[in-house]
């Protein structure tokens, strides 16, 4: 337990994570389980998630993965199935994976780019959460959280089936969060604004131009590091959060606020 969280606030829980292998869901893993949770980890990068687990068991932390595309719900039942073989049940979800699509006008984009994302981002939420549904039912209840975008608040140029995609998110978000809290399932999602990743690190690299041009639509004058999206994935999360239910959570540094 770190000295950040003398009372572990995701103690005894088990959390369920997908698109763990690098930025958001591997910062998530760390967090989620330095507060406590036993953690799965899924995404399609096996030797990435190996490397994580095992760095997080060094810790003391109780971890293991399960290899999925987020796109196949049989591949992500499995996961939902390993969850409760491994640890008896499941408390939390926290429903990461994701796809971009290249910059470019509505009228030149490709169908499979707009398949891609709407299949990832759409599809792949949909997929995860009636299976992590079905065992939260089954296991008394737990806390969903599904990463949207500020594309799901507001618009951008140039990105249309993203910023469709992310605005379908929070849509399912709250469709399902009043379907069940009666059930005592709570359903809310994230809103990340510009965070640092290896795609956007590449992106910055190739176009310094690009990276200013970024910071000066941020209030804060900078991204977030992984770890600061992932802090408010873990307090939807937990049980500080226990009254809040189909909202979505902008952590983006007050760029949505302009």
């Amino acid at each position: 337990m770190s000295a950040g969280h003398p009372v572990a606030p995701l103690a005894g829980k088990v959390a369920l994570i997908t698109g763990a292998s690098s930025g958001i869901g591997a910062a998530a893993a760390r967090v989620f389980a330095d507060q406590g949770a036993a953690v799965v980890l899924s995404a399609r990068r096996e030797d990435r998630l190996l490397d994580l687990v095992a760095g997080l068991r060094r810790t003391g932390a109780e971890a293991t993965h399960w290899v999925a595309d987020v796109r196949s719900g049989e591949e992500v039942g499995r996961a939902v199935e390993h969850s409760v073989e491994c640890y008896g049940r499941l408390d939390i979800a926290f429903n990461n994976a994701g796809a971009g699509v290249p910059k470019e006008p509505m009228h030149r984009l490709a169908d499979v780019n707009y398949e891609l994302v709407m299949d990832t981002n759409v599809r792949g939420v949909w997929n995860c959460m009636r299976h992590e549904i079905t065992a939260m039912l089954a296991g008394g209840g737990g806390a969903i959280i599904n990463t949207s975008s500020v594309g799901g608040l507001v618009a951008s140029s140039t990105a249309a089936p993203y910023i469709a995609a992310k605005h379908a998110v929070i849509g399912l978000t709250k469709a399902a969060a009043v379907e069940y809290a009666p059930h005592n399932i709570r359903v809310n999602a994230i809103a990340p604004g510009l965070t640092r990743s290896e795609m956007i690190d590449e992106w910055f690299r190739s176009s310094p131009e690009a990276e200013q041009r970024a910071y000066r639509s941020a209030p804060q004058g900078r991204a977030a590091d992984p770890v600061e999206v992932a802090e408010a994935a873990a307090w939807l999360g937990s049980d500080r959060a226990s009254f809040v239910t189909g909202a979505t959570l902008s952590v983006d540094g007050g760029r949505t606020a302009w």
